[in-house]
C-alpha cells in the first residue's frame, strides 16, 4: 500500500511544474515541499538513481543533482519555441549554433552562459573572443551543463569570499521563501503568513503577508550549503513587475518598476564594486541629479529631443528613488516615463540579474563603437559577423537582435553608439 501511494503521489508530482503557473506554485513562499523534494527517494515509483531517472537524487533529498538543478526542473522546458512565462533558461537542442536562447525575462536568459564567440576585429588581425562564463551568473546546475566560473573564483568584488562553486539559484532566491512584506516598507522572516507573491503588486493585509519580489533573500540569510561565506546585511529589493514580463519588446518595453534596496541588495555579494555616495566609482545607488535630464531628453544618437513622459527604456532602466509602496511600484509598471532627478542608478541600469547576450552580463555592447551600422540605403541594421566583425562580435543577426530583446534596429540610428549615452550624452 506505501508503494502504490508513493507511486501514484510521484507521478501526480511529475505534472506540477507543468500544469501549475510558477507564481501560483510558490505561493510567494515555501512552494509544493514535493515539488523540489522526495520524501523516499522515488520519483513516478521508481528509485531516483542512474541516467534513466526523471529526476535525479541530490542533497537534502532534492529532485536534482544539486539546487539549482531542481529549480530548472520547472524554469527550463525543453521544446520551447519562444519565450514563456517563468522559463529563466533554454535547452541547448533549442538554441544550435547562430540561434539565441530564446528567453526575454528581465533577468535574461541563463542560456547565454553556452554561447562563446570569437572574431577577427580586422582583416589579418588576431582573434578575440568571449566566453560563455562571461555572460552572467555562473550558476552551477550540472543536470543542466552549468558549471562553476572558472575565472573568478570567488564573488567579484566580495569583501568576504563568495566561492564560485557554491553558486547557485539558492545564492540569491531563499527557496523556502521566508522573507515577506508585512506592510508597506516592512519586511520580516515570522509573523504574518504569507498568503501569496508580492512580485506583481498584492499587497500585505491586517493579517497576511506577501513574498519578497521573486523569492529574495534578505538580511540574515545564508544558504545552508554554503559552508563559507557571508550573511546578507541587506534586505530584498522592493520591486514589481508585470505579469507579462518574459517578452518580445519589438512593439513596446518590458519595465520592472525597481524601488528601493535594489543596489543595496546586490552589495550583500559585491560590496567592494560600490562606492561612497557621490564619488564616481560605480555610482550605484547614487540620485541622478541633473543626469535625468539627459535620460529624458535622449533618444538615440543624434537626438536630443526626447520627453520625460515617453523616454524610459528598459535597456537603462532605473531605481524609483526610496520607493517601498508596493502600489506606486506597479503603477509605474504601466508607464512610459523617465526618471526624476532624486530616482537613482541602479547595479540593474547596466546589467541583467542572471545573463545577457554580452559580455560582464550587460543590457547593450559596452566594447564596441556602435551597436548597429548602415544599410546601403543609410538604414539602421543590425551588424553582419561577416561584413562588421567588429560590431557583431561573433554573434549573428538574430543573436544580436535577441540580445536586444527582439527591437528592430531602425529604433536606434545608423552608427548608434554604446547606450551608456542614454545618461551620458557623449556621442
Amino acid at each position: 500500500m506505501k508503494s502504490l501511494q508513493a507511486g501514484c503521489v510521484s507521478a501526480v508530482l511529475a505534472a506540477i511544474c507543468i500544469a501549475t503557473p510558477a507564481g501560483a506554485f510558490h505561493s510567494g513562499g515555501a512552494a509544493q515541499c514535493e515539488g523540489c523534494h522526495t520524501m523516499h527517494n522515488t520519483s513516478e515509483g521508481a528509485a531516483m538513481t542512474g541516467s534513466s531517472a526523471r529526476f535525479q537524487s541530490g542533497p537534502f533529498l532534492l529532485r536534482g543533482s544539486d539546487q539549482s538543478s531542481a529549480c530548472l526542473n520547472c524554469h527550463q522546458q525543453a521544446g520551447d519555441t519562444g519565450p514563456t512565462s517563468y522559463h529563466v533558461s533554454t535547452a541547448e537542442n533549442d538554441m544550435p549554433v547562430g540561434s539565441p536562447p530564446l528567453q526575454l525575462t528581465p533577468g535574461g536568459d541563463f542560456g547565454w552562459l553556452k554561447k562563446s564567440y570569437s572574431w577577427a576585429p580586422a582583416p589579418g588581425s588576431a582573434s578575440v573572443g568571449i566566453r560563455g562564463e562571461q555572460h552572467g551568473h555562473n550558476i552551477v546546475a550540472l543536470d543542466f551543463n552549468y558549471v562553476a566560473d572558472t575565472t573568478n573564483i570567488n564573488a567579484p568584488g566580495s569583501s568576504t569570499p563568495y566561492p564560485s562553486d557554491s553558486l547557485h539559484c539558492s545564492s540569491c532566491h531563499d527557496p523556502h521563501g521566508t522573507y515577506r512584506i508585512v506592510e508597506n516598507g516592512v519586511q520580516a522572516t515570522s509573523g504574518k503568513p504569507i498568503r501569496g507573491s508580492g512580485s506583481y503588486g498584492s499587497l500585505p493585509d491586517a493579517g497576511s503577508a506577501v513574498g519578497t519580489y521573486r523569492l529574495l533573500a534578505g538580511v540574515g540569510y545564508k544558504p545552508k550549503s554554503l559552508a563559507g561565506g557571508p550573511a546578507f546585511a541587506h534586505a530584498a529589493p522592493f520591486a514589481v513587475a508585470p505579469v507579462d514580463y518574459n517578452r518580445s519588446e519589438e512593439s513596446s518595453d518590458t519595465r520592472v518598476s525597481y524601488g528601493k534596496g535594489t543596489s543595496a541588495w546586490c552589495t550583500n555579494c559585491h560590496a567592494l564594486m560600490h562606492s561612497a555616495p557621490g564619488s564616481s566609482l560605480h555610482p550605484a545607488d547614487k540620485q541622478l541629479g541633473d543626469v535625468a535630464q539627459t535620460y529624458n531628453a535622449y533618444r538615440k544618437t543624434g537626438s536630443l529631443d526626447g520627453t520625460v513622459a515617453t523616454a524610459y527604456l528598459s535597456l537603462v532602466p532605473f531605481e524609483l528613488g526610496d520607493v517601498t509602496d508596493l502600489t506606486a511600484l506597479k503603477e509605474a509598471t504601466a508607464t512610459t516615463a523617465g526618471p526624476a532627478a532624486t530616482d537613482k542608478v541602479s547595479c540593474l541600469s547596466c546589467h541583467r540579474a542572471h545573463a545577457s547576450g554580452f559580455s560582464h552580463m550587460t543590457r547593450f555592447a559596452i566594447d564596441s563603437n556602435h551597436i548597429t551600422v548602415a544599410d546601403a540605403s543609410g538604414n539602421a541594421i543590425w551588424p553582419d559577423p561577416v561584413m562588421n566583425p567588429s560590431q557583431a562580435q561573433g554573434r549573428t543577426v538574430a543573436e544580436t537582435r535577441q540580445a536586444y530583446y527582439g527591437r528592430h534596429p531602425q529604433a536606434f540610428s545608423p552608427y548608434q553608439r554604446v547606450l551608456c549615452n542614454k545618461c551620458h550624452a557623449r556621442d
